[in-house]
């Protein structure tokens, strides 16, 4: 029996995207601009949910992108944070991106972390986080966010790594309305429940 493969390929579209960007990206709220794009154009293109993600080097350069595939790739872990971060890690070589804290990455995501992606993020090595949308955003879109704890980014504080909110969150929140408000498909809608 040949055992399957997990491929990440992000969408053709996203090449295009990435090729069009300036080299450096030195503002956050740009860095965060684009993680929002991305999640716009993964809903425009029907190439998957509405969740886009950066990963950057200290500089301002964009090391990997990430959107969410999880309705097209069939495989529930696929989150744009987790396509991300696993895209750096291969480029950089590392499974810590900060090679045991020399070098600072930062990890720009279109909403707060599920709990799933929560978890990832310590263990990739990324020193800063900056989200848009909120995790009550996400929930109202129909989106079940898993439990999380209530004072999660105190939490990943604890661990060195910075957490900056409500970054254009208004941008961000929209792309998630408009995703809902158009049918995309909510993938785990069965389990969504306040937690």
């Amino acid at each position: 029996m040949a055992l399957p493969e997990i491929v990440i390929r992000l969408p053709a579209w996203v090449e295009g995207f990435v090729a069009g960007l300036p080299a450096r990206v030195p503002q956050p709220a740009d860095r965060l601009r684009i993680a929002i794009e991305l999640a716009r154009r993964n809903v425009e293109n029907r190439t998957g949910g509405p969740f886009g993600a950066c990963v950057f080097d200290s500089d301002g350069h964009l090391v990997a992108p990430g959107v969410n595939l999880v309705v097209a790739s069939a495989c529930s872990i696929l989150h744009a944070e987790i396509v991300a971060l696993a895209l750096a890690q291969r480029f950089t070589g590392r499974f810590d991106l900060s090679a045991g804290g020399r070098y600072g990455f930062e990890l720009c995501a279109s909403a707060e972390p599920c709990a799933m992606c929560f978890g990832a993020i310590p263990w990739s090595g990324v020193t800063r986080l900056v989200c848009g949308a909120r995790d009550a955003d996400a929930r109202a879109a129909g989106f079940d966010e898993g439990a999380k704890l209530p004072d999660w980014a105190a939490v990943l504080a604890a661990r060195g790594i910075e957490v900056v909110r409500d970054v254009l969150r208004t941008e961000a929140a929209a792309v998630l309305r408009r995703y809902a408000a158009a049918g995309g498909v909510i993938y785990n809608a069965g389990a969504c429940r306040d937690i």
